[in-house]
């Protein structure tokens, strides 16, 4: 496949090329690499774009997702942080995913500061209270003590949130516009959640170390705005 021909030892059963060459792969390409992997792009598709093979992609993601932070790279505003008036609202929503099948689905929970568009939370897993409550908790203090919340109906949420800094809404009210618009965006740049796609994630290690990457530089990208 890649114009060399591969010789065995007859004395070991050794695999080898002659006249090997190592292909560098340069600091640039992998910019770009990392650029292609915000969007719609297969791995199998980023391998051949950038002549990369398919076992060196698999390592450079794993150094890639291991090196992104768990904060998802969210900077909680200024003006938030010691104040004692309720400025905050987050809107919070649930979108499937499946692992390996269709069978296995992993519900992708979400949370978004309405000001700053940016996801100060997410968890991957269920869709029942022991995942609101994992959500819950992956949510920053100035947030839980300070924030109001706006969800759909689905009960789990009423389970966790506290009842005075939250209500559920329908679609017609606009006031989770915003999360449901963010879900569109991820069906639309992250390929392992395009709907009746082969690009969907193996294990779910790749699948939660791949949306968070995602979420960590769309975070970037919005406070950059």
């Amino acid at each position: 496949h890649n114009g060399k021909q591969n010789h065995r030892c007859k004395e070991c059963g050794r695999q080898f090329v002659i006249d090997y060459e190592f292909k560098e792969i340069k600091e640039f390409e992998k910019e770009l690499i990392n650029k292609a992997l915000l969007e719609r792009n297969s791995l199998r598709g980023i391998c051949r774009i950038f002549s990369v093979s398919l076992t060196w992609l698999l390592g450079y993601l794993a150094m890639l997702y291991g090196q992104t932070p768990d904060d998802l790279g969210f900077k909680i505003p200024f003006k938030y942080k010691n104040s004692q008036v309720q400025l905050l609202f987050v809107e919070a929503d649930e979108m499937w995913s499946f692992v390996g099948n269709k069978e296995t689905k992993q519900w992708i929970w979400l949370a978004m500061d309405v000001a700053t568009r940016q996801i100060i939370a997410f968890h991957i897993g269920g869709r029942g209270k022991e995942d609101a409550q994992q959500l819950w908790q992956q949510i920053p203090d100035v947030y839980r003590e300070q924030a109001y919340f706006f969800t759909d109906y689905w009960s789990a949420y009423a389970c966790v949130l506290p009842k005075n800094k939250h209500t559920a809404v329908g679609k017609h009210t606009g006031l989770t516009n915003h999360i449901e618009r963010f879900n569109l965006i991820m069906r639309q740049r992250v390929s392992r959640l395009v709907r009746s796609s082969l690009s969907f994630s193996k294990n779910i290690q790749n699948h939660i170390a791949a949306i968070k990457f995602f979420l960590f530089h769309y975070n970037l990208s919005e406070a950059a705005l």
